[in-house]
This record gives structure tokens, C-alpha cells and sequence, in this order.
């Protein structure tokens, strides 16, 4: 083995180890993701983006084409998430950078297919599917309880709006109610500054706070346009990584944002083969 190649990005700052893998070789375990997403002992990373064919994916949905390319994300903690909006940015970037897609095509996730758009200025524009409204629920914090709605944009959400997002503590993960969320959930914490504006924080699951989340914009934005009894709408997201756009539609969704591309190297063999 002469070494793993890899590809460092972020999305505003939610950053993310790349690992193309056209063929299906490498094995993923959980601790090998955790190894390389940890900051000291890895090359540090919100989580790991595998490259590979759909056909090489074993739960891979059946509406995905099997030859399209599939982001197999997994979170910093080794489990296997169904989307993220930044990653696809980003796993988008990379293909552009590789010369193995165009302008406009088809990412397949566990999600489902995501349509993207890369524009000539670096930004990307993911059709993110529906945000669909589930219910409310509450998280605590410090015994606090906060308010929320539960969105499904692919993964799970509860976006609650608050008047101080900058006010909390995220170092531990918020409280929640497993009976509406079995399989976890990322929690927003967002405020609505102007009209068409709002400021979020995000504890993610499998990961903890970070600097961004794609699909925990979506759900802030369709929570907050549920909440005014608009529905459908345009808004801009301050996280503390950047700025996104999110288009909340009658049928879907998109986010718009960067995708940057940092570095690139070769992961030691024997390193890799430790885990």
C-alpha cells in the first residue's frame, strides 16, 4: 500500500476529510473515522466524505442511479449520517477540482438524490429536498428548557428560536426527547434579526458544536417561516463560520454557500493500517 490519498475542505468552516474511492476499495470502520477526524492524533475534521460509485454502496437508496457519485458521510464519532448539506459542497468541489463532473449534475446520498449547481465564483447551490415539519419538541439546556420544531430535511432537526444564540453553552450535548428522535438529532439555536436574516448556532449530533451545518440551516429557516405562517421564503443564515442562503419552496429547498478546498496529501500506510 503506497498511502491513502486525501483532500482537507470546509463550507463555511465545517470542515471535512475527502477520500476518493472510485472503486470501493477502503474500509471504513468506526474508529478509523474517528482517527482521522481527531485533531491531534488525525488530520482533524467535523467528518469524513467517501467518494465512491453508488453501485459500491451497500445502502445506498434505490431511487440514487448506481453510477452516480455517492457521498458516503460518516460523523467525527464513526456513524453514518444521511446528509449534510456542507459536505455535499464540498464532495462537489472536489469532483469539479478532479475533473470527474460538470457544472450541473446528481449527487447520490443516504437522503436520496441532491441536484447541485457550481457556480464560477465558488459557491454551490444544493436542491436540498422538502423540509418537512414533524411536530415540537423542547431541548434543555443547563436545565433550561428551549421551545423547538422538528424538521426533516434527510437527517433530523429541532430548530428552536431564541433571543441570544451567542448566550448558550453547547459544550454539552442538549437534552431531547429519544421518543420523537430515536436516532438523535441536531439541535439549532437561532434568532431572526431582519426579515429576511437570521443568526444560528448548531450541536450536532455525532460531532458536538460546530462551525456550521448545511441541513440545520434549512431547518432553521423553515422553522422560522413555519413560526410566521409564511411557509415558503428566502433567508440568509449567519453562522459562526459564514454566511449560506436558504430558499424554502412548495416542493423543496435549496442552500447556497462556499465550498473551499484546503489541502491535499496521502495518509501514511502504516498509520492507516493502526485502525
Amino acid at each position: 500500500m503506497q498511502g491513502i490519498d486525501f483532500v482537507k475542505g470546509h463550507g463555511t468552516e465545517n470542515d471535512f476529510v475527502v477520500l476518493p474511492d472510485p472503486d470501493g476499495k477502503l474500509e471504513l470502520t468506526p474508529e478509523r473515522v474517528r482517527a482521522l477526524c481527531d485533531r491531534r492524533r488525525g488530520l482533524g475534521a467535523d467528518g469524513v466524505l467517501r467518494v465512491v460509485r453508488a453501485a459500491e454502496v451497500e445502502d445506498a437508496p434505490s431511487d440514487v442511479d448506481s453510477d452516480a457519485w455517492f457521498m458516503d458521510y460518516r460523523n467525527a464519532d464513526g456513524s453514518i449520517a444521511e446528509m449534510c448539506g456542507n459536505g455535499v459542497r464540498v464532495f462537489v468541489a472536489y469532483l469539479r477540482e478532479a475533473g470527474m463532473a460538470g457544472t450541473e449534475f446528481v449527487v447520490g446520498t443516504r437522503a436520496g438524490n441532491r441536484p447541485v449547481v457550481a457556480h464560477e465564483d465558488g459557491m454551490v447551490t444544493v436542491h436540498m429536498g422538502p423540509a418537512r415539519i414533524f411536530g415540537r419538541s423542547t431541548a434543555t439546556i443547563g436545565g433550561e428548557a428551549f421551545t423547538g420544531i422538528a424538521v426533516d430535511v434527510g437527517n433530523p432537526h429541532l430548530a428552536c428560536l431564541v433571543d441570544d444564540p451567542a448566550a448558550l453553552d453547547l459544550a454539552v450535548p442538549p437534552g431531547y426527547d429519544p421518543a420523537l428522535f430515536p436516532h438523535g438529532v441536531n439541535v439549532e439555536f437561532s434568532h431572526r434579526f431582519a426579515p429576511d436574516a437570521i443568526r444560528m448556532r448548531v450541536h450536532e449530533r455525532g460531532v458536538g458544536e460546530t462551525r456550521s451545518c448545511g441541513t440545520g440551516t434549512v431547518a432553521a429557516v423553515a422553522a422560522m417561516l413555519h413560526e410566521t405562517g409564511d411557509g415558503i421564503g428566502r433567508s440568509t443564515v449567519d453562522i459562526p463560520g459564514g454566511q449560506v442562503t436558504v430558499e424554502i419552496t412548495e416542493d423543496g429547498s435549496t442552500l447556497t454557500g462556499p465550498a473551499v478546498l484546503v489541502a491535499r496529501g496521502r495518509l501514511d500506510p502504516v498509520w492507516w493500517s493502526a485502525y
